[in-house]
């Protein structure tokens, strides 16, 4: 079975700087995700004014090939995102604070 990325957490108790550094985490996936997004938002906009805009075949070609290429982005930043905060989460759960609530 693969280890997960903060499996080395797992004995410990985490103090507040973890704590922070965990919200730190949080904040950075969901800042990459937005990221991913935007930029599959804009290959699918590029992808549409070029077929709009294009006088030539091969340069119809390369829209086309944008739109697809903007889906696949948007979904890697999705399946990444999911990832990294199920990984977030089992070290919250393990941490002592989280147990208080």
């Amino acid at each position: 079975m693969r280890k997960s990325l903060y499996s080395r957490f797992d004995d410990d108790e985490l103090i507040l700087r973890d704590e922070l550094a965990i919200d730190r985490t949080l904040l950075a996936n969901e800042r990459t995700l937005l990221a991913y997004l935007r930029s599959g938002v804009a290959l699918v906009i590029a992808g549409i004014s070029i077929m709009h805009f294009a006088n030539e075949m091969w340069f119809w070609a390369v829209g086309v090939a944008c739109i697809p290429f903007g889906a696949v982005t948007g979904v890697v930043g999705v399946i990444r995102y999911r990832r990294i905060g199920r990984s977030i989460d089992a070290v919250r759960r393990q941490s002592p604070a989280s147990r208080i609530k």
